[in-house]
């Protein structure tokens, strides 16, 4: 079995260079390299929720209802392109006297550009267009002639956050007349941090990997295990496993969450767990969880969140690779 070794810390926000990780069991020392993750929180009513969708990936976003149509919702897919970036809408739900809908996207300065008008029959609707924007959110309302997203928009729906995408904060370029209004995210000053790649495919194919978390004192737990398994089960994807040995320090009713980032800064949750009480101890496992990465490098991170159910992450990091 290899061996790495990880140090970690409690409430601090990493920016690490490059980094070096030993095996216990060669002599030679890889370089690995980072990536860059901006850590930003929802608004607690998703009232903002601009996102930079992926190249060449199509995503499904759901459309959230607002109390203007309660009933409503239905799902965009976004495929991003080279040059520009398709959308098609499939509505419904939509009840009431309402015929159409006028599609806006909201991009992270708050700037608003109409999409088109979307013809509503039968409380259903589908739609499609193209924009050259790739950071937006979207946004459904009954006015033709939006020009700002405030808190007294109409708005019948909006785009939710797709699982593994972060919200882009809401850049404002200064005040006055021309200046872009739009809704303030909850962590708009909200810093970034960087992850050390684990270098997965220097590591044993379908052999685990040990990876031990040692320190006196983490601000989250006392002692944890990390396993890596790459090209488990020869499905391509690595499982890990993390059992952690005292989870006392974890605050009553918050989750310690492990993710994994790929180069690219996008994300997967892979995992929850809390502090329920003696004995304190608990396990992680992608494969019971039936997350292992289908990823061919990345790195992983672990912060403590308020629920378990959280998709994009927004408390303190705890882990860190030893330099």
């Amino acid at each position: 079995m290899h061996k790495v070794i990880l140090s970690v810390f409690g409430g601090a926000v990493l920016v690490l260079g490059s980094v070096s990780v030993a095996l216990s069991q060669d002599s030679k020392t890889t370089t690995t390299t980072t990536t860059t993750v901006r850590q930003a929180t929802q608004n607690p009513d998703g009232s903002w929720t601009v996102v930079e969708y992926p190249t060449g990936k199509e995503v499904t976003v759901n459309l959230t209802p607002t109390t203007l149509i309660p009933g409503a919702g239905g799902k965009a897919v976004v495929v991003r392109n080279a040059d520009n970036t398709t959308i098609k809408l499939d509505l419904s739900g939509v009840t009431g006297d309402v015929s159409n809908l006028n599609l806006y996207a909201v991009d992270p300065a708050g700037v608003v550009t109409l999409l088109g008008p979307v013809a509503v029959n039968s409380g259903t609707a589908t739609y499609s267009t193209t924009t050259p924007l790739n950071k937006f959110m979207l946004v459904l309302s009954p006015d033709a002639n939006l020009t700002t997203i405030g808190p007294d928009t109409h708005i019948a729906l909006r785009s939710g956050v797709p699982e593994g995408l972060s919200i882009i904060p809401l850049a404002r370029s200064g005040e006055g007349p021309g200046s872009p209004v739009g809704e303030k995210v909850a962590a708009a000053a909200a810093p970034s941090y960087s992850v050390p790649m684990l270098n997965v495919p220097s590591l044993p194919a379908r052999k685990e990997t040990e990876v031990k978390v040692n320190s006196a004192n983490t601000g989250a737990f006392k002692r944890a295990t990390f396993f890596v398994t790459p090209d488990f089960n020869k499905s391509g994807t690595t499982r890990v496993k993390a059992k952690f040995h005292e989870l006392s320090d974890v605050p009553k009713g918050s989750f310690l969450t492990l993710w994994a980032v790929a180069p690219d800064g996008n994300f997967l949750r892979l995992g929850s767990t809390t502090n329920s009480g003696s004995p304190n101890v608990a396990t992680i496992d992608t494969d019971v969880n039936k997350t292992n990465v289908p990823l061919p490098d990345f790195g992983l991170f672990m912060t403590v969140e308020p629920t378990e159910s959280i998709k994009t992450p927004s408390g303190p990091v705890v882990i860190r690779i030893m330099k």
